[in-house]
């Protein structure tokens, strides 16, 4: 056994991945997260301020146009009262007043737009450079009144300054924003990281052979489904494990038994000469056969439906016709004893089975009676709003309180069946159980009113 259970070790972790990676590194899931986020954050920003800003350039200017046309109408009415080469001085004493970078320039020598150039000779402010700089034609000569730059960056007045005001501000801003995001992304990945590395442990332990090995609670709610699933996995793989380990061991321990006495059988019968004996051995032996192979069966059936249950295949079916002609295939068995059928339940009540499933469990619990009876079965049948009970009763041994549950795990017998007369395997009625499972049912025992007995199998009248 030790060999088996070390061979199926081997197996499943050969087959389970091996993760030798070493730990999530915190830090490099951080920066990377940050950055990508970060990153893309800044250039949604300023793709967005550049739409905004050229949708408002338009409003930009005329709002400058409105706010400067004051200070321009009063600095060209200034100019008006003095002649001509003495408008020089007079923009530089102005300018020392508003501090508005103004100056003055022949028309000929500017290059604008076409859109300003028809501004500047309509006696309209034409606006530049996104409203920074502005020039008007004073009235009656060539001369153009050049207002700007107006901000700091490009004001020569400002330029003295080592960082503009504006870029400081924006830094400022950028240097809170990513500061702020940084908190806000290390407490989400935080959690993150933590499940990952449980999860990587986890993993790792079930790779190493640690079945018993569980993730968990995930405190993320994105990876709570995954470690549910991990978990979910590593409870199969060990539910398939555990029975695997029974059933190697139960069967081999039940196999012993009749090959020993195949073995025994062989050995008288190649030492005897009388032909009546020759064949109560050759009897013998074809019947530990038979135990045999019922016995392969048994197992083979039980792991199939451990391992996998197999896909029901339900159809509404006449219940009481149905369970009628279940009971007379099992009638010649019973010999001497009276087997009895009570079914109230209407004619046409059709009820979900599965017609490959559920005729095992009716028969084996049929079986499982005419082993135990005495002298009567009574087999009956009633119905709720919603759900299908089938009750066996037998006058046979009955079954103990405390054992009425234990009965349904696989390869369990009570003492007293363990004789080769009505001795089985252990694995008929876990059989049984795992059919009402299937139907989304249940197997219970109890006892009967003829004094031995009772299994009831019970299960919806329509599946979901």
């Amino acid at each position: 056994m030790t060999g088996t259970e070390s061979g199926l070790g081997r197996s499943i972790r050969r087959a389970l991945p091996r993760w030798r990676a070493g730990r999530y590194s915190l830090s490099r899931l951080f920066f990377n997260f940050y950055l990508l986020a970060m990153g893309s954050f800044v250039a949604i920003a300023f793709i967005a301020d550049f739409i905004i800003s050229t949708a408002q350039r338009g409003l930009t200017e005329d709002y400058a146009r409105r706010f400067m046309r004051g200070t321009i109408t009063l600095v060209e009415e200034d100019l008006q009262r003095y002649p001509m080469e003495f408008w020089p001085d007079g923009i530089r004493r102005l300018d020392e007043k508003f501090a508005y970078n103004m100056t003055l320039v022949m028309r000929s020598e500017l290059e604008l737009p076409p859109r300003q150039a028809e501004q500047l000779a309509a006696g309209e402010i034409a606006v530049t450079h996104g409203g920074d700089i502005m020039y008007h034609q004073l009235k009656g000569s060539p001369m153009v009144l050049k207002v700007g730059p107006l901000s700091p960056e490009t004001n020569p007045e400002m330029s003295n300054r080592a960082i503009p005001l504006e870029l400081r501000l924006q830094l400022l801003t950028w240097s809170l924003i990513g500061v702020i995001f940084a908190i806000a992304v290390w407490f989400w990945v935080r959690p993150i990281w933590r499940d990952l590395e449980t999860l990587r442990q986890t993993a790792r332990a079930l790779g190493d052979g640690d079945f018993a090995a569980r993730s968990p609670d995930a405190r993320s709610p994105l990876f709570a489904p995954l470690a549910e699933t991990l978990n979910g996995m590593a409870d199969r793989i060990q539910q398939l494990i555990a029975t695997h380990r029974e059933l190697a061991s139960s069967v081999s321990h039940e196999l012993r038994t009749p090959i020993a006495r195949l073995r025994f059988g062989l050995e008288m019968l190649a030492s005897t000469d009388e032909p009546s004996e020759a064949e109560r051995l050759r009897a013998m032996m074809e019947q530990d056969l038979e135990e045999l192979d019922g016995l392969i069966d048994a197992s083979l059936t039980y792991a199939r439906f451990e391992r996998e249950a197999p896909e029901p295949h339900f159809a509404a079916t006449p219940i009481a016709a149905w369970l009628e002609d279940e009971i007379d295939n099992m009638r010649p068995l019973g010999r001497g004893l009276e087997i009895a059928f009570a079914c109230p339940l209407p004619a046409g009540l059709l009820v979900d089975i599965d017609h490959k499933a559920m005729p095992y469990a009716l028969k084996n619990l049929l079986r499982n009676a005419i082993k135990y009876a005495r002298q009567r079965i009574q087999i009956s049948a009633e119905a709720d709003a919603r759900h299908l009970l089938i009750h066996i009763d037998d006058d046979g041994i009955g079954i103990p309180e405390a054992d009425r549950e234990r009965i349904f795990s696989a390869f369990t017998r009570l003492d007293r069946s363990r004789d080769r007369a009505t001795g089985g395997y252990g694995l008929g009625l876990a059989i049984v159980r795992r059919v009402l499972e299937m139907h989304c049912g249940t197997a219970i025992a109890g006892s009967s009113p003829l004094g031995g007995a009772r299994f009831t199998l019970r299960w919806p009248l329509k599946q979901g």
